[in-house]
């Protein structure tokens, strides 16, 4: 089972501090338990993210029409900083790697990705699987 975890802080960057960085202590810790997911083999893929500030929100109206708005989005709540893709046999062993990360005044959201065999038979045809 794949595995998104969403890293989502509580940053100045999104209040418009955009010379905030980690400090040094905080980098290692993250090295040290990103380095400790390679070795379990469970890591896949994992980055950090810009500031919403430095992003673009593209929305899709019913209509069909797109809008682009440059950030930040002082309607949000959370943010994005960056997130990991694990591999892992469930959704507890999943939470156990959230829960081992060296993040302070943040939380982790967990979701599982979809799988093609998820679907039903009708919609795997749809996508011509």
């Amino acid at each position: 089972m794949r595995f998104m975890m969403f890293m989502l802080p509580n940053l100045p960057t999104e209040a418009g501090n955009e010379e905030w960085l980690p400090p040094r202590e905080a980098v290692e810790a993250m090295t040290a338990y990103n380095d400790e997911m390679t070795k379990a083999g469970v890591l896949l893929a994992l980055d950090g993210l810009h500031p919403g500030s430095a992003g673009v929100r593209v929305s899709f109206a019913e209509d069909g029409t797109t809008t682009v708005t440059d950030g930040p989005y002082t309607e949000a709540k959370e943010v994005i900083g960056g997130y990991w893709i694990i591999e892992v046999s469930s959704k507890d062993e999943a939470v156990e790697w959230a829960r081992r990360c060296p993040g302070r005044g943040c939380a982790i959201d967990v979701r599982q990705v979809f799988e093609m065999d998820d679907f039903p038979p009708e919609l795997r045809a749809a996508a011509n699987l």
